[in-house]
């Protein structure tokens, strides 16, 4: 258990979940109902964990080619291949059950939920974007959560979209920054392997600058106050934060970047948007 826990880095959670939360409360204007929390969280949990395993099981052999990944759980022998498909397996079906649990419309759209976050394991052998598709597997969570409380889907939800979208795109970028020579040599695609490791930096940059632009409209299409302007403040110098500790020459500190940071970015952004609403509510 420990090494399947491991495997799909399942404290990751804390990156996605805080924004399917968001998406929510901005449903329900508030809390939603314990059940329908329930199952939300069973979904995203479900979701994430099918995806995960999926990643591992689709890149075996190229993290067993890089050295960066080689210790992982299916190059290393701690688990076999079939035991990682059957996993995920598993974890999508649970999910199709929890989707079902909440409305139908979340049942309908609970294939096209997993194939967004299954194709992205793909998107590296042909786009140097494919960042943009882990972004979108993690965006979809606030719009798939509205649906899960209203039955029914807003567009103003997209812009948390396409928020998460291009913040999670950004992150990834500096992330890949590690594996740019070895994708050059294997033949996969990244922005870094593409555009050079420093030119990849701006590129972050700019897709964390376009995701600060679209909480700011996000906040002023559903009307909210100064506590979730404030929150995005917050993200605004974390994100700077983030920027200032990894540097194209020194990418030690990355982990800390994109592990640390991120989860609390999500974090923060939650407690504020959700104080808002809950202030305003009362």
């Amino acid at each position: 258990m420990g090494v399947t826990l491991e495997m799909i880095k399942w404290e990751h959670s804390i990156f996605a979940l805080p924004f399917a939360l968001t998406g929510a409360m901005l449903a329900a204007h508030g809390l939603p109902r314990p059940m329908q929390l329930l199952w939300i969280i069973v979904c995203m949990v479900t979701a994430r964990s099918a995806a995960m395993a999926f990643n591992r099981w689709a890149d075996a052999s190229l993290d067993a080619a890089n050295p960066r990944t080689r210790t992982r759980a299916i190059p290393e022998g701690l688990l076999t291949g079939s035991f990682v498909a059957g996993f995920t397996c598993v974890m999508a079906a649970i999910f199709v059950l929890a989707a079902g649990q909440l409305n139908r419309l979340t049942l309908l759209l609970s294939p096209l939920a997993l194939a967004v976050i299954l194709v992205y394991s793909y998107t590296k052998r042909f786009t140097r974007w494919s960042h943009l598709a882990l972004g979108l597997a993690l965006g979809i969570a606030p719009a798939a959560a509205w649906i899960a409380v209203r039955g029914s889907l807003d567009p103003r939800i997209f812009i948390l979209t396409c928020a998460v979208m291009f913040w999670v795109a950004g992150f990834d970028v500096l992330y890949a920054c590690q594996d740019a020579a070895h994708d050059t040599s294997a033949g996969l695609f990244s922005v870094p392997s593409t555009y050079g490791i420093a030119a990849a930096f701006w590129i972050a940059r700019a897709l964390h600058f376009i995701m600060l632009l679209l909480l700011v409209w996000l906040v002023r299409a559903f009307s909210l106050g100064p506590a979730a302007m404030i929150g995005v403040a917050l993200v605004a110098i974390l994100l700077l934060y983030e920027h200032l500790i990894v540097s194209p020459g020194d990418l030690r500190r990355l982990n800390a970047a994109f592990f640390t940071m991120n989860g609390v970015i999500a974090a923060v952004f939650f407690l504020f948007v959700a104080a808002d609403l809950l202030l305003r509510h009362h």
